[in-house]
């Protein structure tokens, strides 16, 4: 991260006031980078259907660009925001219906993939990639011509909110598991517990009529 707080290696997300202007965009993004003004890793424009799930309508990658060879960060990034944890962090639904960032609140608003949920809207298309650029302006000018306006968050953010996401949604299922397993074994007790006083009421008739009549 440079003096200034700005960070060259970025992740970005474009919502757009226009929408057929974020094929445009990606367009531009590659002239950006064939012109070395930004490096571009990736870069894809996509929709958040009704359910919540992120549709890519176009992309581009460039493989030799660290880490998009073996699939980047923003494929990544749509298959997490387009899941089930996408919804408690501000996608399709989450934030109407108690999201896991409430993204009124200051801190819960730093984090970075609320940040990005938030902006791809349901509906809409909006343009995600991964950049590497000098400073801020040269992306900003160039998708405000495209009615784009971007949010920007660092790749180092990204990825740390991605593996702790990935880690929350392992433990997740691993705790519906175990508690999968906890029911059948409590379900199995019961049956057990009550063939058990089947079987004694069969076996002692004359003890279940006398607590009858107690």
């Amino acid at each position: 991260m440079s003096a200034n707080g700005f960070s060259p290696e970025n992740v970005i997300v474009v919502g757009f006031a226009d929408d057929d202007r974020a094929y445009e965009a990606m367009t531009m993004l590659n002239e950006l980078a064939s012109q070395s003004r930004i490096a571009l890793g990736e870069a894809a424009v996509v929709i958040r259907d009704d359910d919540g799930h992120i549709d890519v309508k176009d992309q581009v990658a460039n493989e030799g660009f660290a880490g998009t060879a073996s699939g980047g960060l923003v494929g990544l990034l749509v298959g997490i925001l387009g899941g089930p944890l996408g919804v408690l962090i501000g996608g399709a639904t989450g934030l109407a219906a108690g999201s896991l960032f409430d993204l009124a609140d200051s801190e819960d608003s730093e984090s970075a993939l609320a940040q990005v949920s938030k902006t791809v809207k349901v509906g809409r298309t909006s343009l995600l990639a991964e950049v590497v650029e000098q400073s801020p302006e040269v992306v900003d000018a160039a998708m405000a011509r495209l009615t784009g306006t971007v949010v920007r968050r660092s790749v180092g953010d990204v990825e740390a909110e991605v593996a702790a996401a990935e880690e929350a949604q392992r433990e997740a299922k691993r705790k519906a598991r175990a508690e999968l397993r906890k029911a059948r074994h409590d379900k199995r007790h019961d049956e057990a517990h009550a063939k058990v006083l089947e079987l004694k009421a069969k076996l002692h008739p004359d003890r279940k009529a006398a607590a009858h009549s107690a």
